[in-house]
């Protein structure tokens, strides 16, 4: 399901089979995480923007507006008009997020909503048959996102248990898949790496889901709280353990650095809502660094966010009628700072696997590193 057409060092040029389509790799999944891309960009945007993946949350959803409904009305695709592929996080990083709401047992993490007070139960079963019901063609295995720093003993005690819950994702996992009138009987399963910023217990779990003969390893815990130089530690600890054959996912990273990084040290798979958090403010990504729109000096600019963009707002629309927008409170303005966002996003991972194919991705990096994420 999964081929490396080309490495340079560490960085690989390859491609996954699912069940809707073919992925290019590296990529970025693009964040809808109650399925629909915040800031108003609908799957026909999605397209246009040059999406590969779309990536919803498995608790999110099952919150509001609830798998069954999802599931009688033909699976996440249909339901929200997307026939790509889609990756569905298992509710692992709520178990994190939601501290204050959340308590964690070995059969799995007990939750009070946030919607309306009442009390949920997720364990590996039940995300595993809430990801079978939305139909996701990648479906995430359960898991305790652990704080950074967080003490070693916990850490060990944390990582075991995910564990577990991984085996019993696997069995149920099968079974569903393997029922009469499975939505999505094709459905992968990609298993989360965990182990704080400890190198060595990050090695050996890799090592031990590594066993497993999962269809996809995924790095998770990261951007919670540790440095980007620990970041990029804990990959270069792990990668050398992950299977060279399946996909590797580095999970809620990150800023156009930390993804060129990732890739630079032999990740596939990316996703995070920061471009979506920082359109939201005004912040647009740029190949020269990132634009503030909302800074005085663009009141009067008549031109577009990138000359060379061929995004919707840099077609369209100049830097002082977005920073109107914005400054106004009008939807559109975030609106079409998303789309920019999210262009540019696809726009780099498709630069990216070009590099990799004409064998000049190393050249990419070291001219592209000391700028992408610089004030413009």
């Amino acid at each position: 399901m999964f081929t490396v057409f080309k490495t340079e060092g560490e960085a690989r040029r390859g491609a996954l089979e699912t069940p809707h389509g073919t992925v290019e790799t590296p990529v970025f999944m693009n964040v809808g995480t109650a399925a629909a891309i915040r800031g108003g960009a609908s799957t026909d945007d999605l397209r246009e923007i040059g999406c590969q993946v779309e990536l919803s949350n498995t608790y999110h959803l099952h919150m509001q507006p609830g798998e069954e409904l999802i599931a009688r009305l033909g699976g996440l695709h249909k339901f929200m008009n997307w026939d790509g592929p889609l990756l569905t996080d298992s509710g692992g990083f709520q178990v994190f997020s939601l501290q204050n709401l959340r308590r964690i047992k070995e059969e799995g993490a007990y939750f009070t909503s946030y919607i309306d007070g009442r009390k949920i139960f997720m364990g590996p079963e039940e995300s595993m048959r809430i990801q079978a019901a939305l139909g996701s063609d990648i479906a995430m295995a359960f898991d305790e996102c652990i704080e950074n720093p967080a003490p070693r003993e916990y850490v060990e005690k944390s990582v075991a248990r995910t564990t577990r819950w991984l085996r019993r994702c696997i069995d149920e996992h099968r079974r569903l898949c393997a029922e009469p009138g499975a939505i999505n009987p094709g459905q992968l399963l990609f298993g989360i790496n965990q182990g704080g910023t400890y190198d060595d217990i990050r090695a050996e779990h890799m090592k031990e889901i590594a066993a497993l003969d999962l269809d996809g390893y995924a790095i998770g815990g990261l951007s919670v709280g540790e440095s980007a130089e620990e970041m990029y530690r804990i990959i270069e600890a792990v990668i050398p353990f992950a299977p060279a054959d399946k996909p590797r996912y580095l999970m809620g990273v990150g800023t156009p650095l930390n993804i060129l990084e990732g890739v630079y040290r032999g990740v596939d798979f990316f996703d995070c809502v920061l471009p979506l958090r920082n359109a939201q403010h005004g912040n647009v990504f740029t190949w020269g660094g990132k634009v503030r729109i909302l800074a005085e000096k663009f009141k009067y600019d008549p031109e577009p966010i990138d000359p060379a963009c061929g995004c919707p707002a840099c077609r369209s629309y100049s830097k002082a009628y977005i920073r109107h927008l914005l400054k106004a409170d009008e939807r559109l303005g975030m609106r079409l700072c998303v789309l920019h966002n999210l262009w540019f996003y696809n726009e780099f991972m498709a630069r990216i696997r070009a590099e990799l194919e004409h064998g000049t991705f190393t050249q990419f990096y070291l001219e592209h590193r000391e700028v992408l994420d610089r004030p413009v």
